[in-house]
């Protein structure tokens, strides 16, 4: 797609539970760590260090859900009832109250990659459940959005912070970018194995590397830093088996000694993180959002060395 060119938000997801599956939705309101609810529970070892698809392939098997009421940019309260829905095979299904009965209990060191904290405890039942389908000692934790404050890396982010996503607010994707890869594998992947949050259509295979300052509807984004891939999107999110692909495909073309990151030269990437400047507190009670249907419009576009500079 050419500057100024557009494009449309094709589908939006979040993924309330880090590592768990993920939900399509029709819009998505605006934090300033991202999507509401993204990654805003983790799952945790003994130790208070991150559990993902890495290390416990069958957590691609846990489907997550959320009443429409959670969904809302109206923020306001939510219905005592309203839940985060947990069901895995051979499961019983647990159920998280959005907003807690109680307060809950405060846990020190807990540990995503980079960062440790404090993290909120959801309790005993949750973490029965855990370790019961994992089968070994675990637990679940919430972001301390009052008290934890997780900042980007600032090489690439000054000034923007996460909850319990890998490293950014968000990650966009394109449909001819699934295409270009799928053409050069055996077999067609979904969208799924790479966890998106924004999926656009309409422009050409991997021009989104190249997006550094865009817009989503009313909404002003800025792409810093392409995104380096880990062994996850081997993952089959169906069955959780894992395979070569489609690892060894990116290797052939999408490696950083092919895209002019020498700093990162063994890496292979797929789509773009990206920022949002107009994240923020809602406007008077309702939170900006992105939408299914969006136009995307490209304003500013750079080299990959350059916005990854």
């Amino acid at each position: 797609m050419e500057l100024g060119g557009e494009a449309v938000v094709k589908a939006l997801f979040i993924y309330p539970v880090k590592s768990c599956r993920g939900i399509a939705v029709p819009h998505a309101a605006i934090t300033p760590t991202g999507f509401k609810w993204d990654r805003q529970w983790m799952i945790v070892n003994q130790n208070g260090k991150l559990l993902t698809q890495r290390a416990v392939k069958k957590l691609a098997l846990v489907e997550v859900t959320l009443p429409d009421e959670a969904l809302d940019c109206r923020w306001g309260s939510l219905s005592p009832d309203a839940a985060l829905h947990i069901k895995a095979p051979g499961m019983e299904p647990l159920h998280i109250p959005l907003v807690p009965q109680y307060p809950l209990e405060k846990v020190e060191n807990i540990t995503c990659w980079e960062w440790s904290g404090t993290a909120l405890s959801e309790g005993v039942e949750a973490a029965e459940w855990l370790t019961k389908y994992i089968g070994k000692p675990a637990s679940l934790v919430r972001f301390d959005n009052e008290n934890a404050v997780r900042p980007t890396d600032p090489d690439f982010a000054v000034g923007h912070k996460v909850s319990f996503s890998d490293g950014y607010p968000f990650l966009l994707i394109s449909q001819a970018s699934l295409d270009g890869l799928n053409e050069k594998l055996s077999a067609d992947l979904p969208i799924d194995r790479f966890r998106p949050n924004i999926y656009v259509d309409g422009c050409e295979a991997f021009a989104e590397d190249k997006w550094e300052t865009f817009r989503i509807g009313d909404l002003q984004f800025h792409g810093v830093k392409l995104c380096s891939r880990c062994t996850v999107p081997t993952i089959d999110q169906q069955t959780a088996e894992a395979g070569k692909e489609p690892t060894q495909t990116l290797r052939s073309f999408r490696k950083g000694s092919f895209l002019d990151i020498e700093s990162m030269k063994n890496e292979v990437f797929f789509g773009q993180n990206i920022t949002c400047e107009d994240a923020g507190l809602p406007v008077n009670g309702i939170a900006p959002a992105v939408r299914v249907g969006d136009v995307v419009r490209v304003l500013k576009t750079a080299p990959v060395s350059e916005i990854m500079s």
